[in-house]
């Protein structure tokens, strides 16, 4: 009988290469020697939603159209967490396997990304929601704040593999630890290490699996809080700033982030862009077709104005948020870039330059292309 050998795809929240860089990773590194290891890019905006759903339909955000956690929706003036899958224009590798009868798996620390995600799996795991069978078998997951409870996602998402055999497993984690703890930090340490040990259990237990490991973006430490919409309005212009990486993990970083879509009116748009290009912690203000162009997004599904801050600035509400002394955030280009590692990959020409390639790998090598 052939031994198992299932497609397993972690995605580490916030996995920014200074932690693989300055911490100790024997496991993964164990992945790497006999595969490869490179420093990709991720998605922009470099937030949750735009990077999970790029991985699972191997697309851009133009195709898939997610392009930030939150959203307003100008057609009906709503403002909505980008939680539901009804959002997602592109198939995902759980609809493309479904169709063809192919076993799949999804395990995540957040429960946003379970419904966002989880259509069409086979099997949907998540701490925040968890399986009595698993709290069986390995307790109680611990709260969503907190260090370990990524290690649960994992050691969840090897028994669920074990007993149920998938030909595809998805595992994603949460980044409140990243959040909170630069790789100097000794919890930060802590957690990165309790991710490898992790994963070295589902290497012991799988070792003919191909195992691939990204992340969704990276992290930096921000000193500089921006808002842009108070800017535009002391300017005379009538805008609605839409905080994109905001979504119901307040407690990770407190609804800022360095990227920005702003609706205004088609006759502010140039006035915006030189006010906001002259504003000191701006990296770069575009109009939405220099973004879609930039950025590959959807047109429909971004405000009139794009705006991407420099490394050290986040953008927000300076009436509904102070700035934390200790924040860590990204969703600039600069938590773009991503550690990806490759084990026991078929296809050793496949590109991995983006972590979406992850996805790609997987539709060529289940032969789910045409779908």
């Amino acid at each position: 009988m052939e031994e198992y050998s299932p497609i397993i795809v972690i995605c580490i929240d916030g996995f920014d290469p200074e932690y693989f860089d300055s911490i100790e990773t024997p496991n993964m590194d164990r992945l790497i020697n006999d595969g490869f290891y490179t420093v990709g890019k991720s998605m922009w905006p470099s937030v949750t939603n735009v990077n999970n759903v790029s991985i699972l339909t191997g697309q851009y955000p133009v195709n898939h159209g997610i392009c930030s956690n939150y959203r307003y929706i100008q057609e009906t003036n709503e403002e909505v967490y980008m939680e539901s899958d009804d959002y997602i224009l592109s198939p995902t590798i759980f609809t493309m396997c479904k169709n063809k009868g192919i076993k799949t798996l999804m395990s995540t620390s957040k429960a946003k990304l379970k419904t966002l995600l989880g259509r069409d799996a086979t099997t949907v795991i998540c701490s925040e929601t968890p399986d009595q069978w698993l709290i069986d078998e390995i307790g109680d997951p611990p709260p969503i704040y907190s260090v370990e409870v990524n290690g649960w996602t994992i050691k969840a998402a090897e028994l669920a593999i074990d007993k149920n055999k998938p030909d595809f497993a998805y595992i994603t984690t949460t980044d409140f630890a990243h959040h909170k703890f630069s790789p100097q930090d000794s919890e930060g340490q802590r957690h990165i290490q309790m991710l490898d040990s992790n994963i070295g259990d589902i290497l012991n237990r799988f070792p003919k699996a191909t195992i691939m490991i990204s992340g969704d973006h990276g992290m930096s430490r921000k000193t500089n809080l921006i808002d842009l919409g108070q800017i535009l309005t002391e300017n005379g212009i009538n805008n609605l700033s839409v905080p994109i990486i905001k979504d119901k993990y307040v407690v990770h970083h407190a609804n800022l982030g360095g990227a920005y879509f702003i609706y205004v009116d088609e006759s502010s748009v140039s006035k915006s862009i030189d006010l906001l290009n002259r504003t000191k912690g701006v990296d770069l203000a575009m109009s939405a077709s220099d973004a879609v162009e930039r950025y590959n997004l959807r047109l429909e599904r971004i405000g009139q104005v794009v705006v991407t801050a420099d490394k050290d600035t986040v953008f927000g509400d300076s009436t509904l948020v102070e700035m934390p002394d200790d924040l860590r955030s990204h969703g600039s280009e600069h938590e773009q870039l991503v550690p990806i590692i490759g084990y026991n990959v078929k296809n050793t020409a496949h590109e991995f330059t983006e972590n979406r390639h992850m996805g790609t790998y997987v539709i060529e090598q289940l032969g789910l292309i045409n779908e």
